[in-house]
């Protein structure tokens, strides 16, 4: 499956979320050679949601985690995510 379509992918899966700002992006590139790039892209997220209102670091990206779930079995070897509340922009 080609990177484009893990993008497509990711959108989907993190629609679930109801996001304000999502706004993704392929880094793979950026590591071409790295062992774990024949593996599975890197990717980045930047999402803005209400569902991570007051609740800290770890339990957002918990919550991204477990909407794009399987994806990190495979198609994804790393994830960089910036996930923020909209009164935290």
């Amino acid at each position: 499956m080609s990177h484009a379509e893990t993008l497509a992918l990711l959108r989907e899966r993190l629609a679930r979320l109801d996001p304000e700002s999502l706004q993704l992006e392929d880094e793979s590139h950026r590591h071409a050679g790295h062992a774990g790039a024949r593996e599975g892209g890197h990717f980045r997220v930047d999402i803005v949601a209400k569902v991570f209102s007051g609740k800290n670091t770890l339990a957002r990206h918990r919550l991204v985690y477990d909407a794009v779930g399987d994806l990190m079995q495979g198609r994804i070897h790393a994830l960089a995510i910036d996930a923020r509340a909209p009164d935290n922009q």
